[in-house]
């Protein structure tokens, strides 16, 4: 049996469709597909959010946590570890920064409740929270950026006398008994801390540093340690 083979030859009519739609393309208008990416000013309006800044510094960042956990800041607050705070040498207490990390973009704003760091070329202390959120915790210091934010207002200074600090409440009791005998303005100022509470015992307010040396040497006088606070 014998295969049998089939020509087939094409019309006139389908070459001529065939051209036809192999030119058109060539004769439309023509669409380019562009491939449009940001060119780095759009990224960086794009991130940035504009905000009214006072003032911005560029330093090393650290952190500080266990050791301080739990006593008492700058500000009078307890410091706590888990909380968005940080300590400036400079800027008032109660104000509000944002702080960059240089190193990967992280971005946080901070309450400044403390003074610090107290290590050259060092601009801010973060707290463990917010070392853990800037990705610095690990490392232990950062390069950042600080912006302020909202600027706190100082409140004016006064200073105060602190003449014993007692576990056991009756004693401070007792001794700022004594002390009214002779002094004014005598009080028990109580901080607790996580493990424990302390009493205080303290004079004053006064206006300047120097009306509160002067009650302080008479202090001294009889026989008490006196030590001159702003807090």
């Amino acid at each position: 049996m014998r295969n049998l083979k089939l020509k087939i030859t094409p019309s006139p009519f389908l070459i001529l469709l065939l051209s036809f739609l192999f030119f058109l393309p060539a004769c439309g208008p023509k669409h380019v597909a562009m491939d449009r990416r940001a060119s780095p000013s759009d990224i960086q309006e794009a991130k940035i959010e504009k905000r009214e800044s006072k003032d911005i510094q560029y330093g090393v960042a650290s952190w500080y946590g266990g050791e301080f956990h739990g006593r008492p800041t700058s500000s009078g607050e307890i410091y706590d570890m888990y909380q968005l705070t940080c300590a400036h040498n400079t800027l008032p207490l109660g104000t509000v920064v944002m702080v960059t990390n240089l190193e990967n973009g992280r971005t946080l704003e901070l309450k400044v409740n403390d003074r610090g760091p107290f290590v050259k070329e060092r601009i801010i202390d973060v707290s463990y929270a917010a070392a853990q959120m800037l990705g610095m915790w690990e490392k232990g210091t950062a390069p950042v950026k600080v912006e302020v934010v909202s600027l706190a207002i100082e409140p004016v200074q006064r200073f105060t006398l602190q003449v014993g600090s007692f576990a056991d409440e009756p004693n401070a009791q007792r001794l700022a008994e004594q002390l009214r005998k002779s002094f004014e303005n005598v009080y028990v100022a109580t901080v607790e801390t996580l493990t424990q509470k302390y009493h205080r015992v303290r004079v004053g307010q006064f206006e300047t540093r120097e009306a509160a040396l002067v009650i302080a040497e008479k202090l001294s006088q009889l026989g008490f340690k006196v030590l001159v606070t702003s807090r």
